[in-house]
């Protein structure tokens, strides 16, 4: 069955860094778009980043220089790696995948506080 298990979240002061994993299984990894999507209490869930099975990624605009998504084909697994955080990082992380349906991992909680 295909499952996405986010892993690497956890409090890191403002300025820190982070890197966050998703493993993906089942048949999907290797047709489909990956994404990583964040949900902060009483905000709507946006998408951060997004990364096609050849490597094109695309960023929000508040994340631009500062997060980095990436994949690595061979071990079904995609990654965000995130520099200089914020506090207005702070948020439920959680993986995307798409290949005609939508699939999500349970999610990974990031908090940047000092």
């Amino acid at each position: 069955q295909v499952q996405l298990v986010e892993s690497g979240g956890g409090l890191v002061q403002p300025g820190g860094s982070l890197r966050l994993s998703c493993a993906v299984s089942g048949s999907i990894f290797s047709s489909n778009l990956m994404g990583w999507y964040r949900q902060a209490p009483g905000k709507q869930r946006e998408l951060v980043a997004s990364i096609t099975h050849a490597g094109t990624t695309r960023y929000r605009d508040s994340v631009k220089g500062r997060f980095t998504i990436s994949r690595d084909n061979a071990k079904n697994t995609v990654y965000l790696q995130m520099d200089s955080l914020k506090p207005e990082d702070t948020a439920v992380y959680i993986c995307n995948a798409w290949n005609g349906l939508n699939y999500w991992g349970q999610g990974t909680q990031v908090t940047v506080s000092s």
